[in-house]
């Protein structure tokens, strides 16, 4: 068509747009209607009346519709909170039966959508409103109508209940745009249904089941909004999206719904469930049903088997499209919405599990926080979001015209004029400019985000026949030697056991593929390494444990950087591929090494926890501890990171490790309050701010000075005085059993062993009485212990023992207790005598030293020696020194001996720097997997440092 006859016929459809105007003035001017005289108004009619021949048809119709918008003044502002429910509420109010109820919806839909189309095409609404006010829309007669039909559906058979005292009702999922709270002028509603469990209704004629009843009502409920009538319809309803679509039954008890999506729903579903938001519903039922769908679409672990999925959606669309001729689809073709939706999407599926701020459902927030997270880069993210609000814009302006729902731009000269005018641009071929750069930009950033990341080189085939085991032993071994593998051979061997390995764990054919992509590359960046053969050895470790998971095989291959992050670590050491073998949600830990070598401080932890526990249901105390094996592993690999590559110094890491076990247990305390609280009540009558029950430190944790794997050492003191005293709960106890069980459930969630180990070993013999004693006494118990039936090495204990969780009063009354009994005035001879005693005692049945090794902790002159004069000078000279007292870890305590000149010469210093040397090599020891053990020649002049000083210090033999 040429654009002579297209002027023609646009010219001519606005003279008949502006012939219906003419008729509703002299309706209006027959019944006494005041027409706005602005110039606003009359431009604003211009331009609506030519873009929406909707909108000038109803207006002709139904007059005194757009008469009382007018009068409303309603054209010229958005709806106020819960406005547009009281206006339907209002129209509702006479309707007694489905065919009144069907009539008063669609004349309700027509009004609300002439306002909405005259604000959207007027420019007297942003796009997020309208979009705002469509899905208020569509959900305002959703629930108002399902009140109605839900009344008079109990009535016809009888009420369906969760209980005696509580009827149940339906929940309505909305999904898609709606679900989003974006929908569109004239977009379809795509709804699941779901009721909470099965049964049957009471007080019906005839007996029927919950399936049943609920299946009527909302079959009746989509009869209600999507019929075809005189008046039109409300809203188009797609149900297809509910489990095994049309075959599925239309309404489903949560029971089903999750056996369904646990094994049998599709990787499209978790696709499309990202937008399921309830509509109705019970609040408890509606929480129940979103923590039961929740795991299903966001996976504890970095899921980048998303993208590949998302991919092959995205060849099926282009695939239907491309058989369908229909390119100039702005939803579904190159560059269109659908793109830009699938980019945001992929980073939820992959990363939401792990970040609940990414749990949105709004495009546009998951792109803002796509940004703010730096997960794409701000430009992308901009070019995205103007080019998403652009597309809405005219996917606006094609359904405006005729309520009609289509994508497709207009191939006739006339359409083409109508629309580019709408968007305000000059012309055809100036909107068709903005809008092909907008796609062109879409497009490209979606290609970079969905292109499979490019594998290294591998300078020829094959490395690549390695992964696929399609070479002979000779042109593997050839291959190996090429690649720089001294030990060819050897390499080979431990390659033919990998690929035996792995085949005999039945791998699914996508799972053999993938390996086969990884393998190779795993081979030729451990060839790089120090130490090839004992390097790839390590990764096939990990490899082997990961081979049936495909999502972790797909985050190799999407992630390349997580393998090279790998294979650096295993380099390293074979601790790192130990700890991710067994835990391998730990490779997440590797995608980004700003994040990986940079360990989190206290506050950052603290926030790194809330964010992975708030997913999780305050009674699931499984997944609760599981996060909470991930938060500390994974914390932990960071810190050994940053400490084999030297970013953080020795003295350093200590302070980390301590601080994650730290957030760690408090926040075992607060889990496992919790549920006591929930099944007896809070304790009465407790000195204390909060729960009072307080965890003390001892040893390395109380000095600020854990190593990687150390236990904790642990005393569990409460502030409840009155053995007589009770909790407040339905089923209360006494506090003194309330607080032994908090004890005992902190102990079983910290020692607890799962696949991936325990969270932490826990000693608690340092309590009073040791092994004998309660495990929780009162603080006044305590203290009365520690004054009057202690033991010399109980008070050394006490020199590192300090509030590590628990409550803030208690903790303050704990210092004070310690301070008193530390500064006692003791007889130094008698504490020396002591003092040595209990050391030998210790080195006679702990010291491993040989006549080859040294025992870096027990041997003489070790780290354990260090300790003890650190401690015997605390006791020694607090009584005349309080500031001894305000320090639990070495290194502070012999600064302050030190600066008080209370150790001879260096003494203080030397020590110093003895024990620093001695601990650097026991972690390093830990990280390598070692035995505690150095050649008995290794470290002699800080060995023999520390028995001079020692003989000094304690004037004993050593």
């Amino acid at each position: 068509m040429n654009s002579a006859n297209g002027g023609g016929q646009s010219a001519q459809t606005a003279q008949l747009h502006e012939v219906l105007w003419d008729e509703w003035l002299q309706w209006a001017a027959a019944h006494a209607v005041t027409v706005p005289a602005t110039t606003a108004f009359a431009e604003a009619r211009a331009r609506v009346w030519a873009a929406s021949e909707f909108v000038a048809t109803s207006v002709a119709r139904h007059p005194l519709e757009f008469a009382e918008l007018v009068a409303d003044a309603v054209l010229m502002r958005p709806y106020q909170a819960a406005e547009l429910a009281q206006r339907l509420a209002a129209a509702l109010a006479t309707v007694s039966d489905d065919a009144s109820l069907q009539r008063a919806l669609r004349q309700f839909r027509r009004r609300e959508m002439v306002r909405i189309i005259w604000r959207d095409l007027a420019g007297w609404a942003t796009l997020p409103e309208t979009l705002e006010e469509l899905s208020e829309l569509a959900d305002v007669c959703i629930c108002q109508a399902l009140d109605l039909l839900h009344g008079w559906t109990c009535a016809e058979f009888g009420t369906p209940r969760a209980s005696a005292e509580r009827e149940m009702q339906m929940i309505v999922l909305a999904m898609g745009k709606l679900g989003a709270r974006e929908l569109n002028l004239s977009s379809d509603i795509d709804l699941i249904f779901a009721f909470p469990q099965a049964g049957e209704v009471t007080g019906g004629s005839r007996p029927l089941t919950h399936e049943q009843f609920f299946v009527r009502l909302a079959r009746r409920l989509v009869q209600t909004l999507a019929n075809q009538t005189a008046d039109g319809f409300v809203f188009r309803v797609d149900t297809r999206l509910r489990p095994f679509g049309e075959a599925g039954p239309l309404a489903m008890n949560f029971q089903a719904l999750e056996a369904y999506y646990q094994s049998q729903a599709r990787e499209w579903e978790r696709y499309a469930m990202i937008k399921a938001r309830p509509v109705t519903g019970d609040p408890a039922d509606i929480a129940q049903l979103m923590a039961m769908l929740r795991p299903f679409v966001y996976r504890r672990y970095l899921d980048f088997g998303a993208f590949d999925s998302l991919r092959e959606l995205k060849r099926m669309i282009a695939k239907e499209l491309y058989r369908r001729g229909m390119d100039a689809n702005i939803k579904l073709g190159p560059g269109g919405i659908r793109e830009i939706e699938f980019i945001g999407q992929a980073f939820q599926l992959v990363r939401g599990g792990r970040d609940p701020e990414l749990q949105v459902r709004p495009i546009r927030q998951v792109l803002a926080q796509l940004a703010r997270k730096q997960l794409l880069p701000a430009a992308a993210v901009a070019e995205l979001d103007a080019a998403y609000e652009f597309l809405r814009l005219v996917e606006n302006r094609l359904q405006a015209y005729r309520d009609k729902q289509t994508h497709l731009l207009p191939d006739d000269d006339a359409g083409r004029e109508r629309l580019a005018r709408a968007m305000n641009c000059a012309d055809w071929d100036s909107f068709s400019a903005a809008l092909n750069a907008h796609r062109q930009r879409v497009q490209q950033h979606f290609d970079q985000v969905f292109a499979l990341s490019e594998a290294p080189a591998t300078g020829d085939d094959g490395a690549q026949l390695l992964g696929l085991g399609a070479a002979d032993a000779a042109q593997e071994v050839a291959t190996l030697a090429q690649l720089g593998f001294a030990e060819a051979e050897a390499v080979r061997t431990v390659l033919a056991q990998f690929r035996d390995a792995t085949a005999r764990k039945g791998l699914s054919e996508k799972g053999r593929d993938r390996l086969a992509q990884v393998l190779p590359l795993a081979v030729r960046l451990s060839a790089s390494t120090a130490a090839p053969l004992l390097t790839l050895t390590r990764v096939l470790r990990v490899l082997e444990t990961i081979a049936q998971r495909t999502a972790y095989l797909a985050m190799l291959l999407e992630a390349p950087e997580i393998l090279a992050q790998l294979v650096r670590l295993a380099a390293m050491s074979a601790w790192f591929t130990d700890q991710i073998g067994r835990q391998p949600l730990l490779l997440d830990e590797l995608i980004d090494p700003r994040r990986l070598y940079a360990p989190l401080r206290r506050e950052e932890l603290e926030a790194e926890l809330d964010a992975l526990l708030q997913p999780v249901a305050v009674e699931d105390l499984e997944q609760q501890m599981a996060r909470l094996h991930q938060f500390v592993q994974g914390n932990v690999l960071r810190v050994a990171a940053a400490d084999l590559t030297a970013v953080i110094p020795l003295m350093v890491v200590s302070d980390y490790l301590t601080e994650i076990a730290e957030v760690a247990l408090a926040r075992v305390l607060r889990v496992a309050a919790a549920h006591l609280y929930q099944q007896h009540g809070r304790p009465t009558a407790i000195s204390g701010a909060d729960s009072g029950f307080l965890v003390i430190g001892y040893g390395k944790l109380g000095g600020i000075e854990l190593g990687y794997g150390s236990d904790l050492d642990l005393v569990f003191v409460h502030g409840s005085a009155d053995v007589l005293a009770l909790t407040d709960g339905a089923k209360s106890v006494s506090n003194v059993q309330f607080y032994a069980r908090l004890g005992q459930r902190m102990i079983h969630m910290l020692t607890t062993r799962t696949l991936s180990g325990a969270l932490y070993d826990i000693d608690t013999r340092l309590r009073p009485d040791g092994n004998k004693g309660l495990l929780v006494r009162s603080l006044t118990a305590f203290a009365a212990y520690q004054e009057q039936e202690a033991w010399t090495w109980e008070h050394q204990a006490l020199v590192r023992a300090r509030p590590v969780a628990g409550d803030p009063v208690l903790a303050q009354q704990f210092a004070a207790i310690r301070h008193a009994v530390l500064q006692r005035r003791r007889d130094p001879e008698q504490l020396q005598r002591a003092v040595r005693e209990m050391r030998e005692k210790m080195r006679s049945t702990l010291d491993k030293s040989t006549a080859q090794a040294f025992d870096l902790k027990q041997g003489v002159g070790g780290i354990a020696d260090i300790e003890f004069m650190v401690q015997y000078a605390v006791l020694r000279w607090a009584a005349d020194y309080p500031e001894l007292t305000a320090w639990t870890d070495n290194i502070r305590l012999l600064d302050t001996l030190a600066a008080l000149g209370l150790l001879p010469g260096q003494t203080a210093h030397q020590l110093a720097e003895a024990y620093k040397t001695l601990r650097a090599v026991y972690h390093r020891h830990t990280l390598a997997q070692q035995p505690q053990l150095i050649a008995a020649d290794h470290l002699l002049v800080e060995r023999e440092q520390v028995r001079e000083l020692w003989r000094a210090l304690l004037d004993g033999d050593h």
